[in-house]
């Protein structure tokens, strides 16, 4: 066993680990002022500003097994006393130095990882204005993720917010924020919009496009540079008000669809995975585009976010936000407002926990008691190769995970089966988070 050092050496550190991850888990027992991430080797190290900082995590965490985003990790201490920035001799690696190591600053540098779902100007303020007064907010997109410059109005009020909210997640599982102090003095905001705010001048231009290329901060790209649909990830909501955009454009335009194949019903059972569907409508002068209205902004940026890029019928859905705020009532548009097959309850934040994109494995619920696999493989079937069933039971009631040989497949059963009936009985079929059924 290695001498006590202030250098702890963490293995099995998985890909999806952040450093924000390692600097909560050893936080409560003191500062850490150097981070290594050795990615080639899964491993990681980090210094705390003392010796007993270190002796008293390791005493910790030999009692109680770390567990961090589903993985044990284990902590001992490292062959080395001190990490220099010049590289730690265990293979090539990126040094940082802490963040605590910044000078306290009214200006923090946001950075929101494992961004599944979307984070606005609006959800950034919420989140932050309970700690002071937010004067300035301005989000771009860089190589290591959604950022945000938060600018206070007093410096004091900044590092409460640091203290509070770094290593915390926005929502249960996803959207983990990391602050470090910014050596900005002062932020520079010339319009008001989706992705810039200054919250002391309101009579600023307002600029609605979605592109963060104008605030002078980002690199361009935009927050939706990435794919959701790459990432999966439940979203939840938490405690203190957190979440929920603010009620604005609804409505998204659907495109590239089959239109010998798509139909209001399949397009509902699809985009009702994310919120409630007010209303569909197929445009006929384009067959292969379709006008969907959700309930609420936050609703509509889930959807589009996650099925953006989705495969059905052989084509990949493009979807973008409508010009037109809402869908008319009219013949030709089909109404959902008050549908009994709406999956989402108002105020229920527990509505989103089951939200991810599209899986190759489908979760079946409201089956018949005596179901078997024949009977759900005879039922589904015909959507394509099904590589593993499961069933069982959740509180008495019958329940069914389905893996399909790809996610097309898995989509195409749950737009076409979703409120269909086996012996009866209406099942309900949603995307599954767990991902590897047919192992």
């Amino acid at each position: 066993m290695a001498e006590p050092s202030k250098v702890i050496h963490v293995r099995n550190v998985g890909q999806e680990i952040t450093e924000a991850d390692l600097l909560q888990l050893v936080r409560p027992f003191g500062t850490v002022t150097k981070l290594v991430m050795i990615r080639s080797k899964n491993q990681a190290l980090l210094q705390l500003d003392e010796l007993e900082s270190a002796v008293s995590a390791l005493e910790y965490y030999t009692t109680v097994q770390p567990h961090v985003r589903g993985r044990n990790i284990y902590l001992q201490f490292s062959s080395h006393q001190e990490l220099t920035t010049t590289g730690d001799g265990e293979g090539n690696s990126h040094m940082r130095q802490s963040d605590q190591e910044l000078p306290p600053n009214r200006i923090l540098l946001v950075t929101i990882h494992h961004m599944t779902y979307p984070i606005t100007v609006d959800i950034l303020h919420q989140v932050f204005s309970p700690y002071g007064f937010v004067e300035k907010i301005v989000t771009f997109q860089k190589t290591a993720g959604f950022q945000a410059l938060i600018q206070f109005e007093q410096q004091q009020d900044a590092i409460e917010a640091n203290d509070a909210l770094h290593g915390r997640n926005i929502y249960d599982g996803c959207c983990q924020i990391e602050i470090q102090y910014s050596n900005l003095q002062e932020l520079q905001v010339h319009y008001n919009g989706e992705r810039s705010r200054d919250f002391t001048n309101p009579e600023l231009p307002v600029d609605n496009r979605s592109s963060s290329s104008q605030s002078g901060y980002g690199d361009g790209g935009g927050i939706y540079a990435y794919r959701s649909h790459d990432t999966r990830g439940a979203y939840h909501q938490t405690g203190g008000g957190y979440g929920g955009a603010p009620n604005g454009r609804c409505t998204l335009l659907v495109t590239n669809l089959d239109p010998n194949r798509m139909d209001e019903d399949k397009l509902f059972n699809l985009f009702s995975m994310y919120g409630n569907v007010v209303r569909i409508k197929l445009l006929r002068n384009k067959p292969d585009h379709a006008l969907v209205q959700m309930s609420d902004n936050f609703q509509a940026e889930l959807g589009m976010n996650c099925l953006r890029g989705t495969k059905l019928y052989g084509k990949k859905m493009e979807i973008t936000f409508s010009k037109y705020s809402e869908i008319t009532p009219s013949p030709d548009a089909r109404d959902y407002a008050n549908s009994s097959l709406s999956r989402f309850h108002s105020g229920s934040g527990k509505n989103y926990r089951h939200c991810t994109a599209p899986t190759k494995t489908i979760h079946i619920s409201s089956l018949p008691r005596e179901v078997t696999e024949d009977d759900i493989i005879a039922h589904l079937g015909e959507h394509g190769v099904i590589v593993n069933t499961r069933i069982f039971e959740v509180h008495g009631k019958t329940q069914a995970l389905v893996s399909f040989e790809n996610e097309e497949a898995a989509t195409e059963a749950l737009v076409c089966k979703h409120a269909s009936a086996i012996d009866g009985a209406l099942i309900r079929i949603s995307f599954s988070q767990t991902h590897n059924q047919e192992r």
